[in-house]
């Protein structure tokens, strides 16, 4: 039997007068894992649940692979959900709670054991099963919940913030079961999160929603190293990227050359296609490609507001004297201290540009 991809086609969802999802549009291929990354409010939770059924679009297709599901109840879609409050029940054991479907869909009593023998291996819950939910802690629970998802077969696994509720040592261990676990299922997995960390190390491709609406889809790299606008760019990545304020200034090359605010100019790989000179943009800088050096040594100076420390690396939060910080990086047994003047050195072959409408503008590998 062929796997099944997933294809949302224009959903719109409002709440009242609140416009929650504007036209959203996605396809998603068998086995891909996918997830939705955004702020609280920007509809990643709402769009799970209308393809889980537990909500309904205002308008919009639903598809998984041939058959179109958003009119089907939530158990006739091939769909399993994994939600963030674990939603066991209570008074059942590991093993009833992991049976509970399979019961109810007429499953036959030995398929069910195998399969609740299969999921509770690949979990490492085999000594739980008979243990009830109040006996477990969060991160076992919250396996149960995956195990009850895995024993369904299902087509397609949706997980609501499946790590929130865990503590950070238990989060990062959980994280790697996860990404073993998507090796094992035959399904494609659409995860919704805040964090980033998840986003990035778990998914194949990351839909990053705001405002209603999808502001970019791409492998977690490439919303990194090119991302569609100011927004992604200030969103993905901690440190942020530094927006810095400028014109488009005068230049020979066929690369974008911008002078800032305080008179600096900082040549770029930017191609110059339909940047006019004078025209406003900001210039992207990453941390890792503007460095520490000593006042005057650099493309611009700065007083070091905040030192973060991080043992192989130390981030600079430099004040520019228009105001601007600008995100530095420097070894890890760096000697700045706040309040230290500092120059800044700008690598302007990694810098991006973000015109008045917010695009992005990125270096093209054979930009001269």
């Amino acid at each position: 039997m062929p796997l099944a991809g997933l294809s949302l086609r224009n959903v719109r969802k409002s709440f009242g007068d609140a416009l929650i999802l504007d036209s959203v549009s996605l396809d998603v291929e068998p086995r891909e894992f996918i997830a939705f990354l955004g702020p609280s409010g920007s509809g990643k939770s709402t769009l799970l649940r209308i393809i889980a059924g537990l909500e309904t679009a205002d308008a919009g297709e639903v598809w998984l692979d041939d058959r179109r599901i958003d009119r089907l109840p939530p158990g006739d879609r091939d769909v399993a959900m994994v939600f963030q409050a674990y939603a066991l029940y209570p008074h059942m054991t590991v093993r009833e709670n992991m049976a509970f479907g399979l019961k109810n869909a007429r499953v036959p009593k030995a398929e069910i054991e195998a399969r609740i023998a299969q999921a509770a291996a690949s979990l490492e819950i085999e000594s739980q099963l008979d243990k009830k939910p109040g006996q477990m802690s969060g991160g076992q629970r919250q396996r149960v919940a995956i195990g009850r998802a895995i024993v369904k077969h299902p087509a397609l696994f949706l997980l609501d913030e499946p790590l929130s509720n865990l503590d950070a040592a238990l989060r990062n261990r959980t994280r790697v079961e996860l990404a073993q676990l998507r090796r094992r299922v035959e399904a494609a997995l659409i995860m919704v999160t805040h964090d980033q960390a998840e986003a990035m190390t778990l998914a194949d491709r990351i839909v990053v929603m705001n405002d209603k609406r999808i502001q970019q889809v791409g492998a977690p790299m490439e919303l990194y190293t090119r991302p569609a606008n100011s927004w992604v760019a200030r969103f993905v990545g901690s440190p942020a990227m530094t927006l810095a304020p400028g014109v488009i200034a005068p230049s020979e090359g066929r690369c974008a050359r911008v002078r800032l605010a305080g008179g600096a100019e900082v040549e770029t790989r930017v191609a110059r296609n339909g940047l006019a000179i004078g025209e406003p943009v900001e210039l992207g800088l990453r941390s890792e490609y503007v460095g520490v050096t000593a006042p005057g040594a650099g493309t611009v100076d700065a007083e070091a507001a905040l030192v973060e420390r991080l043992g192989d690396r130390t981030l600079v939060y430099a004040r520019l004297s228009d105001g601007l910080e600008v995100t530095a990086q420097d070894e890890g047994a760096s000697q700045v201290r706040i309040g230290d003047r500092v120059g800044l050195e700008i690598n302007g072959a990694a810098a991006h540009l973000f015109g008045p409408d917010g695009a992005g503008h990125h270096a093209e590998a054979d930009a001269a």
